[in-house]
């Protein structure tokens, strides 16, 4: 069985979190697509500090000595995945910039080239 003090940091801390994220899309300071995973998370959660025969029976299972020990793996499996999502993201959009600077770099050099060439025009008249 679950320690009570356990369940009950689980469901805090997850309506906290909930609390956080309704607020952050509220402002529109945190993207949908974000935003559901970290709906996604703590429903997990909520669910685990709920019904906690269910991490006790999926522990006993996967042998481990303690439901707590599961639920620590799965606290820091979804964080895993979190930090490995905005890692390809960083890539994609680090990217994107190097794209970025490459087309102003051009176009900076084609509107010197033009400036030059519009200065060389108006001094041979």
């Amino acid at each position: 069985m679950l320690p009570i003090q356990l369940r009950a940091i689980l469901i805090a801390s997850t309506l906290l979190a909930l609390w956080v994220v309704g607020s952050k899309i509220k402002h529109s300071k945190l993207l949908i697509e974000d935003a559901v995973y970290w709906i996604v998370a703590a429903c997990i959660l909520v669910l685990l500090a709920i019904f906690p025969n269910v991490a006790v029976c999926i522990s006993t299972l996967l042998g481990f000595l303690s439901p707590a020990n599961f639920i620590y793996l799965v606290v820091i499996a979804l964080l895993l995945w979190k930090v490995f999502t905005l890692s390809a993201d960083l890539s994609l959009l680090k990217g994107r910039i190097n794209e970025l600077a490459q087309e102003l770099a051009l176009t900076r050099r084609e509107v010197t080239e033009e400036k030059k060439s519009s200065q060389k025009s108006d001094e041979k008249q």
